[in-house]
C-alpha cells in the first residue's frame, strides 16, 4: 500500500478530520469507528473525509503516524546533546514510559493486535512510526555518545531495543492487561530511572 501517494495532506480540514478521527478511534476502537462518527466529530461532510482518506485503514494509521511524531519531536525538543549521557538517557526514558502507558499508545496497541490478521499493515504502520523511528533516534544518539567515549558499546542497535525494553518494566504490562490504567509521574520516574541506571551499568564508560 503507497500511503504517501494515497493521501491528500493539504487543506485547511485535513488537522480536523485528524483530529476527530483520534476522538473517535480512542472511543469506539479501529472496528467500532464509523465513518458518520468521524466526520460529524472532525465537523466535516463525508465527501470531504473521503477526500482526503478514501479507506479508514489510511486514516488509523495518519493518526497513529502524526502522534508518535509529535512524540518524537517533543522528546528531541528536550535533549540537549551536550549534557552528560545519564541526563539525556533520563529524559528519554521519561518521555518514553509515560507515552507507552498513554492511552492513546495503549488504545493503538490494542487496536494492532486486534486487527492483526486481517490488517497487518495498521500494526507495520505503527511499528514503523513509533518503536522502529524511536530505535533509529536512539541509534544516531549512542552512536554519538559511543564516539565521545561516554559509551561502550558493541551492538549498538540491539543497545537502543534494550533501552526501549527496560522502559517497559512494570508498568507497561499493568497497562496492557488492564489491570492499571492511570499511572503518576512519581511511578513514571521510578521506572525510567532504574532503566537508565541499568543501561548505565552495563554500557557506562
Amino acid at each position: 500500500m503507497n500511503q504517501p501517494a494515497t493521501i491528500l495532506r493539504t487543506g485547511r480540514k485535513f488537522d480536523q478530520v485528524l483530529k476527530g478521527a483520534r476522538e473517535v478511534f480512542m472511543a469506539d476502537g479501529f472496528e467500532g469507528a464509523s465513518v458518520d462518527d468521524i466526520a460529524r466529530a472532525a465537523g466535516v461532510s463525508k465527501a470531504t473525509l473521503y477526500s482526503y482518506f478514501p479507506d479508514k485503514r489510511l486514516l488509523f494509521m495518519e493518526v497513529a503516524e502524526t502522534e508518535c511524531r509529535l512524540m518524537s519531536e517533543r522528546i528531541l525538543s528536550m535533549i540537549d546533546e551536550t549534557k552528560p549521557v545519564r541526563e539525556v538517557m533520563t529524559i528519554a526514558a521519561t518521555q518514553l514510559v509515560a507515552f507507552l502507558t498513554s492511552e492513546f499508545a495503549q488504545q493503538v496497541f490494542r487496536i494492532c493486535v486486534a486487527e492483526r490478521d486481517r490488517f497487518p499493515e495498521l500494526g507495520c504502520a505503527f511499528y514503523a512510526a513509533g518503536p522502529e523511528n524511536g530505535q533509529r533516534q536512539m541509534c544516531e544518539y549512542l552512536e554519538k555518545a559511543v564516539a565521545a567515549g561516554e559509551l561502550v558499546i558493541d551492538d549498538i542497535p540491539m543497545a537502543a531495543e534494550q533501552f526501549s525494553e527496560l522502559c517497559k518494566v512494570r508498568l507497561w504490562m499493568r497497562a496492557v492487561l488492564g489491570i492499571q490504567n492511570s499511572f503518576t509521574q512519581d511511578e513514571i520516574d521510578d521506572v525510567a530511572k532504574h532503566a537508565v541506571d541499568t543501561f548505565m551499568a552495563r554500557y557506562g564508560a
